[in-house]
């Protein structure tokens, strides 16, 4: 069967990519995303050799090899990926329309639609992700052959949407999370080029089903690609959330695309996650002003100018009273203890920057005595690369050692003075304990 062509705009920008990229990508992308790992290595490398070999004796930390969230996460997005690989289209789009419409989703709320949704586009994307991180010039036959099936199902909302964001996943690999002007025009052309694509794809479905929460969602990743006021981006943000509350990640989403680098403003980041606490005190108490700066923070410091340190703190703290799992106990002691590290700012940053930082950095304290008993290693290998980290990732077991590594070296510094006094720390459970020496 012969695909279908792709639309003018996509193709004329394709038109200027030569068949080997003589320029390598911008910025991060010239760069083995493992390296990030090993510079957040780097100063656990630099403890004291005597700290170093007392830690298998006295840092006493059960290791899930495979969380319950990411066993849950994988067999999801497995299963969307085998059905595409078996072209089952009409029993991946109903099985979608289901997890949709009864808002099912992993232990720590990601969507199951979004998972079979990527697990189906995943190795379209993953080839051209190679292709393009590898310098080719990549063949477009994935993405031709989603749109010759797209226009085998017009009625079905997901196929749409996986469509879509597989046009969006690869504008991305072009972009980058770099300010516009790092940015070369031609990758800038594809960006926008994908994104309108995706952006035609998903219009046709505006009046389908308002409340389906994958559709709102992928309207809200498209945002990145159509500028728009902050207040009418916001606004579709908060309709997402109050579909789905007790998914963080459209809240750390909204954080990012409202600072100045994007389509918003400080003051305007600011506004927005006192709303949306206000809206998600049942769920997260103060948690969702948290969520909202998250990631706000470490791809943009001087967000620190305007955020309510107190308040941040107390969304910290109702995050885990109101989620007290292990997965998100291991990912807000990696925030503070990686991602808030004030080592992670250059020399000269402002004391403001510095000051959120040690504040954050400090909670590491609580988290450790209070909540975590079980490290996640894959959790503490992404803060150690950061929130906007894209590129084709190492394997897992080189990210389960980098990431164990990572956290163990972490939280040693954190009780060096314990341990070198000879103390033997254990997690557990039943709460953290100290042993001292006889």
């Amino acid at each position: 069967m012969k695909s279908l062509p792709l639309p003018d705009s996509l193709t004329r920008a394709l038109k200027s990519v030569p068949g080997r990229l003589q320029e390598r990508l911008p910025g991060r992308r010239t760069r083995d995303p493992s390296q990030k790992l090993g510079d957040a290595l780097s100063a656990g490398d630099k403890l004291d050799k005597q700290l170093q070999e007392r830690l298998e004796r006295q840092l006493i930390l059960p290791c899930a090899s495979e969380s319950d969230e990411e066993t849950s996460r994988a067999a999801v997005q497995d299963y969307g990926q085998f059905l595409a690989r078996q072209d089952r289209w009409d029993e991946l789009a109903r099985l979608i329309r289901e997890v949709d419409r009864n808002r099912d989703a992993t232990p720590c709320a990601m969507s199951h639609a979004e998972l079979l949704c990527y697990g189906a586009r995943a190795d379209v994307v993953h080839y051209m992700e190679d292709a393009i991180f590898d310098g080719a010039s990549p063949v477009l036959d994935g993405i031709e052959a989603f749109e010759e099936m797209l226009s085998e199902y017009p009625d079905e909302y997901p196929l749409a949407v996986i469509v879509a964001l597989t046009h969006a996943d690869i504008g991305w690999v072009w972009r980058g999370g770099d300010w516009p002007h790092e940015i070369p025009e031609r990758n800038l052309r594809l960006f926008e080029a994908h994104f309108h694509r995706a952006a035609e794809i998903l219009g046709a479905y505006d009046s389908v089903i308002p409340d389906a929460p994958l559709l709102a969602a992928a309207r809200c990743t498209l945002l990145a690609g159509r500028p728009l006021p902050a207040v009418k981006l916001a606004d579709r943000y908060e309709q997402l959330i109050t579909l789905d509350p007790g998914n963080p990640r459209p809240m750390r989403a909204l954080g990012v695309h409202l600072l100045p680098r994007w389509h918003g403003a400080y003051d305007q980041l600011e506004l927005e996650a006192r709303r949306i606490a206000a809206a998600t005190q049942s769920t997260w108490g103060n948690g969702a002003y948290a969520w909202v700066f998250m990631d706000a923070l470490t791809v943009d410091p001087s967000a620190a100018r305007i955020v309510d340190t107190d308040f941040f703190l107390d969304g910290m703290r109702d995050i885990l009273a109101n989620r007290p799992g292990q997965h998100f106990a291991n990912l807000l002691a990696a925030y503070a203890a990686i991602s808030m590290s004030p080592d992670r700012l250059p020399e000269g940053a402002p004391d403001i920057q510095r000051d959120i930082r040690r504040h954050v950095h400090a909670t590491l304290d609580w988290i450790l005595s209070e909540y975590l008993y079980e490290l996640h290693p894959l959790v503490w290998a992404q803060a150690a690369m950061g929130p906007d980290a894209r590129a084709p990732l190492p394997m897992r077991k080189t990210l389960m050692r980098r990431g164990l590594v990572t956290a163990r070296h972490a939280i040693a510094r954190h009780f060096a003075e314990e341990i070198m006094r000879g103390t033997t720390i254990a997690f557990s459970p039943h709460g953290l304990r100290f042993y001292t020496p006889m």
